[in-house]
């Protein structure tokens, strides 16, 4: 049970010290207790703490907004604002849904996503998710999506290997979107990484391909960005760093520096302009949240970006990329690291029973869970993904302080496998 922090640590009710190696749920950006977050956040509740983005706005929201349109790939310059990362996805589906109804093509009700994808835990966002350990309950409550093989080249769905596969996994995705366009509303992905399905990185080339191919086709692109976005891959945004503009971006988590929730949906002018239209024409969107573009998140969000305007930030994370790649591959030789896989400071290290094989582990093993508890007597917090060692910390932390993650996770990978 922690109760307070300090930079890339968090202390418990016994005041022993932990440092955060998952970014408190993947959204710490700066550290914790950050003096131009806390102060921004403290200047706006001596102004206002909440009124409503329904039928009003505030300052900071315009001004969020409009930073977020220069920074953000392309022309996503309509914006937005909900809550949460499931509500950014759940509100850019909705969008892309009404948009080609709004335009009278009533055949798109469709959208196309990856096996393995994680796009949160609203309806929608459920419907287009491919974790059947997080979906299957709820099978039954959701809408029928259409999902092109994982990128996943560890476990190749098609038992090829990488380098040598000609991209199996793209081009079976091309074939669908291609059978499928007439009623495909939106493709669906998680840029550069698959997170939540255990830190799965694309292929280079694979994003790319996907977005080429909605290009083609006519489709338009949803980039869920709430993992990847706000320099956990080494860009402020993976869609920018691969060059591709999507047609709607969802963020979430790193927007405040990880202090408070927000989210935001960009859009293209094309995709706003098929809103607009008489009262008794109906093309509104009728979607809201009540703490939507919240004063004192987006207090945050702007004092957040301030942080990462002259571009060091994201010069330290590259260069600590490189470190945590070298280190990393000392943990190779292992017996239980089956793969590692790695983008940025976004890290998944995969453990299982055979190496040869690739056999994992029963689940009732929990092999990912014993590494997490012996980490933690270590002085390390992580959080795994079943037996996927997730390292993802916050992005100011220094070389030494990831050398220590890095050292601490591997001594508890060591003990774990001394195990009987």
């Amino acid at each position: 049970m922690f109760e307070r922090a300090q930079g890339v640590y968090l202390f418990d009710t016994e005041g022993k010290r932990y440092l955060d190696g998952v970014s408190s749920l993947w959204c710490n950006v700066h550290g914790h207790r950050v003096e131009a977050l806390d102060e921004a956040v403290r200047a706006q509740l001596g102004r206002m703490a909440h009124s409503t983005l329904l039928g009003n706005l505030h300052p900071g929201a315009v001004e969020l907004a409009r930073r977020l349109s220069r920074l953000a790939p392309g022309e996503l310059n309509r914006v937005f604002f909900s809550d949460s990362g499931s509500e950014a996805v759940e509100v850019a589906l909705k969008i892309a849904y009404q948009y080609w109804h709004n335009r009278g093509d009533d055949r798109r009700t469709m959208f196309l996503s990856f096996r393995n994808a994680y796009h949160g835990d609203t309806i929608g966002a459920v419907s287009v998710g491919g974790v059947d350990l997080f979906h299957a309950s709820y099978r039954a409550l959701l809408f029928q999506a259409l999902f092109a093989p994982s990128p996943y080249c560890y476990r190749c769905p098609f038992d090829l290997v990488k380098g040598e596969c000609g991209m199996r996994c793209l081009e079976r995705f091309k074939q669908l979107a291609g059978e499928n366009a007439p009623r495909i509303a939106a493709v669906v992905i998680e840029p550069a990484v698959q997170a939540a399905a255990g830190m799965i990185v694309q292929p280079e080339g694979f994003f790319e391909g996907v977005a080429e191919t909605c290009r083609r086709l006519g489709l338009l692109l949803i980039a869920d960005e709430v993992a990847v976005g706000f320099g956990r891959t080494g860009d402020l945004f993976a869609s920018a760093g691969r060059s591709v503009a999507p047609d709607l971006l969802a963020l979430a988590k790193g927007i405040t520096g990880g202090y408070l929730p927000l989210s935001a949906t960009l859009a293209t002018e094309e995709i706003f302009i098929a809103f607009l239209g008489l009262p008794s024409e109906a093309k509104t969107f009728f979607h809201g949240h009540t703490y939507a573009g919240n004063p004192l998140a987006v207090a945050a969000a702007l004092a957040n970006l301030d942080l990462f305007a002259d571009g060091s930030l994201m010069a330290h994370v590259r260069s600590l990329a490189t470190g945590l790649a070298t280190m990393l591959e000392c943990m190779r030789e292992l017996p239980l690291v089956g793969d590692i896989r790695q983008v940025g400071l976004m890290a998944g290290i995969e453990l299982v029973k055979d190496k040869r094989s690739k056999e994992p582990f029963a689940v009732d093993r929990r092999i990912g869970f014993e590494v997490a508890m012996a980490a933690r007597r270590l002085g390390v917090f992580i959080r795994p993904l079943g037996d996927v060692i997730v390292l993802m910390p916050p992005l100011a932390i220094s070389a030494a302080e990831l050398r220590t993650l890095v050292e601490a996770v591997g001594e508890s990978i060591r003990e774990v496998g001394d195990l009987p």
